[in-house]
C-alpha cells in the first residue's frame, strides 16, 4: 500500500501542475485533462523505470517516448495539434533544478561542479528531445507510407 502511494502521489502532483500549465497555454475543457493525463503518465513511466535502468537520463528518455506517443494519439483522436499536448505534458520532466544548480555553480566559480551539472542537465534535456524526435519521426514515416499506399 505504501509503495503504491509513493508511485501515485508524484503522478497526481504532476497532473495538477500540468493543469496549471494548461491554463497558462489557454487550453480548455477535455484538452486540459488530456494534457495533464500525459504529464501524470510520463511521470509514472519515469518512476517505474527507475528500478530497471538506474539512470535518470534513460528514465527521462523512456518517459519522453511515452508522452510523445500519448500526445500523437490524442492529437489524432481530437484532430488538434500535437504541440500543445506535448509541451504541457513534458513540463514535469524539464530539468529546471539542474539548470538552477548549473548556474549557481557557475556564479560561485565552482568549475568542476558546474561542468558536471551542465553535462547532466544537457543529457536530461537531450534525452527528452530525442524521445520526442523518435516518436514524431516514426509517426511521420508510418503516415507517409500509409499515404503512398493509398494513392493510385
Amino acid at each position: 500500500m505504501r509503495e503504491t502511494i509513493l508511485y501515485f502521489m508524484p503522478c497526481i502532483y504532476a497532473f495538477l501542475a500540468c493543469i496549471g500549465f494548461s491554463m497558462l497555454f489557454n487550453i480548455h475543457g477535455i484538452g486540459m485533462l488530456i494534457c495533464a493525463g500525459g504529464g501524470g503518465l510520463g511521470w509514472l513511466c519515469y518512476l517505474l523505470a527507475a528500478p530497471l535502468v538506474h539512470s535518470d537520463i534513460i528514465q527521462s528518455f523512456l518517459a519522453a517516448l511515452v508522452i510523445s506517443a500519448w500526445a500523437e494519439i490524442m492529437a489524432r483522436l481530437r484532430k488538434c495539434p500535437v504541440t500543445s499536448y506535448l509541451l504541457v505534458a513534458l513540463f514535469p520532466l524539464v530539468p529546471g533544478g539542474g539548470i538552477y544548480y548549473t548556474m549557481e555553480h557557475a556564479l560561485n566559480g565552482e568549475t568542476d561542479l558546474f561542468l558536471a551539472s551542465l553535462l547532466h542537465t544537457l543529457g536530461m534535456a537531450g534525452a527528452l528531445a530525442v524521445g520526442v524526435l523518435l516518436v514524431a519521426s516514426f509517426v511521420r514515416l508510418f503516415s507517409d507510407h500509409k499515404n503512398r499506399q493509398s494513392r493510385p
